[in-house]
């Protein structure tokens, strides 16, 4: 039981974390994003990702995008040359619901206006 929260929680985080990417700048030529507060790239990571596109919260917005670290001086790669390719995701609107939690506040939303109407009706 531990295990299936923590889990849940790891895929919640990511879709948090994913929520909070943002292209920092466009570099030219070959049109290379350079994303802030990206998502990592390993296999847990993927996993929540992929669990998270099973549910419709992600998207891909594009597949086999080129995939690299900037240097520890914030240089491109030697001739863009990148290591990795995968999609990028977007958030979709069941994403942004579960963000925010939209399904639990309506259900205590319902439950309260429940709970007002037999305090009304009882005498």
């Amino acid at each position: 039981m531990f295990l299936y929260a923590r889990r849940e929680w790891a895929v919640r985080a990511v879709l948090r974390r994913l929520a909070r990417q943002r292209v920092a700048l466009v570099l030219q030529p070959g049109n290379v994003w350079v994303i802030e507060n990206a998502v990592p790239d390993n296999e847990e990571t993927d996993a929540a990702l992929k669990t998270c596109f099973m549910r419709g919260w992600v998207e891909p917005l594009e597949n086999s995008v080129p995939k690299g670290r900037l240097g520890p001086n914030g240089e491109l790669p030697e001739a863009f040359r990148f290591q990795t390719s995968g999609p990028v995701w977007r958030v979709t609107e069941g994403g942004w619901a579960a963000i925010h939690r939209s399904n639990e506040w309506t259900l205590v939303g319902i439950l309260l206006g429940a709970i007002g109407v037999l305090v009304a009706l009882v005498p």
